[in-house]
């Protein structure tokens, strides 16, 4: 089987719903269902999210991240963290505990390589997501991020599945968009249960146009993509700094986003620490 007839075939599963998870996946998901359940009290959810090493890590560290710590008091229990967080924030890290989980269990070095660069874009994206949501628009950043946390969720998967289809991604980094990007990430969000104003903030990015000041989810998630740092690496970077430098410098509601991202420096930087843990 060739690449182009892999990519299909993997497409072709997802349109049927034939997704294959690893089992951490499948018990992190079951996790989720749990968590989105509306009878699911905070107490009830703080028990099951310390069951979980990973998430209880990344709990903890989101909510002594800038962005929630305002007080400066250390956090230093999953219950705290839980109380302080909320169920919204606790699904976005539930879903990114999801989301890494993916490449977790690739053999081919070059490919852990990838699965690890492409998460370090997604926290990136959504640590500037939260940011822009929060200073540039009424929007609320708990969604941001979380769109941020999931907008790759296919391209995860398609790296879950390269132990199998040998050579998958070798090659144009972009041949996987023109042969099921769209299919396979829509069926991964429909498979997380992801709310439809993030599905189509991630679908604008595979058509969208930047619109500054941005105004919809959308153009949020699309913006923080551009000034991520760390580019895609299922994607040719057509960004450089000089493009970033003026980007940037172009006003926002009298405001610059160069002033706007200086000032949330440490803010974006603990959020993106935290989703890294």
């Amino acid at each position: 089987m060739n690449k182009q007839e892999a990519f299909r075939h993997i497409a072709l599963q997802a349109t049927r719903g034939e997704l294959v998870f690893p089992t951490n996946v499948n018990a992190s998901i079951r996790l989720q269902e749990v968590l989105n359940d509306p009878d699911c009290h905070l107490e009830a959810a703080a028990k099951l999210v310390m069951a979980e090493p990973l998430l209880s890590a990344r709990t903890v560290a989101l909510a002594n991240s800038a962005a929630y710590n305002r007080s400066g008091g250390e956090i230093n229990n999953v219950r705290t963290a839980v109380m302080r967080l909320g169920f919204k924030t606790l699904n976005a890290i539930t879903s990114a505990v999801i989301v890494r989980q993916l490449g977790r269990n690739i053999s081919d070095p070059e490919m852990r390589r990838k699965a690890a660069e492409l998460w370090e874009h997604t926290a990136h994206v959504a640590a500037l997501a939260h940011v822009i949501a929060a200073k540039l628009t009424h929007l609320d950043p708990e969604t941001a991020m979380f769109a941020g946390i999931v907008h790759e969720v296919g391209g995860f998967y398609l790296l879950s599945r390269v132990d199998e289809f040998p050579g998958l991604l070798d090659g144009n980094p972009e041949d996987w968009a023109e042969y099921g990007e769209k299919v396979i990430g829509r069926a991964i969000l429909k498979k997380l249960g992801i709310p439809a104003a993030v599905n189509a903030a991630v679908e604008s990015l595979w058509h969208g146009v930047r619109v500054l000041p941005p105004q919809t989810l959308g153009d949020v998630l699309l913006l923080a993509k551009e000034l991520s740092p760390v580019p895609s690496p299922l994607q040719r970077s057509v960004i450089d700094g000089r493009h970033i430098d003026a980007m940037v410098d172009e006003f926002i509601s009298d405001e610059s986003l160069r002033s706007v991202l200086d000032d949330s420096g440490e803010e974006i930087r603990s959020l993106t620490s935290a989703l890294l843990v």
